[in-house]
């Protein structure tokens, strides 16, 4: 069984750093990617950062690039999520999504949707912005 943990919300003020870290457990097949997605309150869920496992390709959405950079301890099936220079728009709960829960379209993560998808998340880490 798969288990997905994330930890390192907090609240911050606007400008300011935070490092999210996530860890996947019982995997036991090839794991393609790993990511962050994020989902704040009346918007839509928005896959952020995805890295390629195997090649450590890294992909962003165009919302955080140049903010956020995400890194892996491959053998450790473990991926941070840099967020530097945080906006009040960053505000959300931050999830941490392992393959096949996360993937890589045209170059963009996205989040995948399919029956049992929520297997391959975390429980979400809070990040508060305030200006």
């Amino acid at each position: 069984q798969v288990q997905v943990a994330e930890s390192g919300g907090a609240s911050v003020q606007a400008g300011g750093s935070l490092r999210l870290s996530c860890v996947a457990s019982g995997i036991t097949y090839r794991n393609l990617y790993m990511g962050w997605f994020r989902q704040a309150p009346e918007k839509e869920r928005e896959a952020v950062a995805a890295i390629s496992t195997i090649r450590g390709s890294e992909y962003y959405a165009d919302s955080v690039k140049g903010r956020f950079t995400i890194s892996q301890d491959n053998g450790a099936n473990t991926v941070y999520l840099q967020m530097n220079n945080l906006k009040p728009e960053d505000t959300a709960m931050y999830f941490c999504a392992t393959d096949p829960g996360i993937r890589v379209v045209a170059g963009t993560p996205e989040v995948a949707v399919f029956d049992g998808v929520e297997q391959y998340w975390g429980q979400g880490t809070q990040v508060t912005v305030f200006s």
